[in-house]
């Protein structure tokens, strides 16, 4: 059963309050009771990675992930290999400040055939596995919704990350499952079961979708503002094995544009309620 009390699984994205600085958001996460926090690398910008994993380690939070590492296909070998040599740096920073996990944004090239993009995708991945092994790091593949195919992830669907994990058959590279993108899916119990099988479900993201949209990027809604049931999804989620951290991540206008900690204390009642 879902508590309605216990925030011992609450881990908020460093994105989702956006305007708040590495230090404060650690403040006021654990201000409401969150145990958790998911850094964003643009986070870790402005006091480097050295005293940004020194505040981390004394913060009190547990590090879930780093975001977002990816974007791999590429026009050319030149760009691929670039992306590959990004994606080592970003392994590196998340040893550096604890995150056992880096969560993938695949990417996508335009006029790309979907089917080259997805291969890019797969030997990208392959090739990191061992670097990211050896330094004790998780990979884990974010489908994004397909209105995304275009620009910025070839990986679409839950069934789609699970053939690369699959293929690649290595212990670190397994799943990110954000209902967010995956709500729509017909599969989504099915594939949820199959990567429970395979353990390889990494880490769980929650937000809801508004109806009507009024931004394809920057309008997510809060957990019970919207259509997704996500208690249906949570519960596909932890029959599968998850028993991990329950990721809040929003991208949202409106609410970077509103008071944070009454917008973080909306967060905690959105997450008891509907998460």
């Amino acid at each position: 059963m879902i508590s309605t009390t216990n925030l011992s699984r609450l881990c908020i994205h460093t994105i989702t309050t956006k305007p708040l600085a590495l230090p404060e958001a650690i403040a006021a996460y654990r201000e409401i009771g969150a145990a958790g926090i998911t850094v964003w690398r643009d986070a870790l910008a402005p006091l480097g990675i050295a005293e940004s994993a020194r505040r981390l380690a004394g913060s009190g939070l547990r590090v879930v992930s780093l975001c977002r590492g990816g974007f791999f296909p590429g026009a050319s070998a030149a760009d691929r290999q670039k992306a590959i040599d990004e994606n080592r740096r970003i392994i590196d920073e998340a040893a550096a400040i604890g995150a056992p996990l880096i969560v993938l944004v695949c990417g996508a090239v335009p006029g790309m055939p979907l089917a080259e993009g997805r291969k890019q995708i797969g030997d990208a991945i392959s090739q990191l596995a061992p670097y990211a092994a050896e330094r004790n790091i998780k990979l884990g593949i974010e489908p994004l919704h397909p209105m995304y195919a275009g620009d910025r992830s070839a990986i679409n669907t839950l069934g789609q990350a699970n053939d690369i994990v699959e293929r690649i058959g290595a212990k670190n590279i397994g799943i990110t499952i954000d209902v967010y993108h995956l709500w729509w899916d017909e599969r989504l119990e099915t594939e949820v079961a199959r990567a429970g099988k395979a353990g390889s479900i990494f880490s769980f993201h929650v937000c809801d979708w508004r109806c009507p949209m009024r931004d394809l990027l920057n309008d997510r809604a809060l957990m019970g503002q919207g259509v997704i049931d996500i208690r249906q999804i949570r519960n596909w989620v932890e029959a599968a094995g998850f028993n991990g951290m329950i990721e809040v991540e929003i991208f949202s206008t409106e609410w970077w544009a509103a008071d944070q900690k009454k917008f973080l204390q909306k967060i905690k009642t959105a997450y008891l309620e509907h998460a």
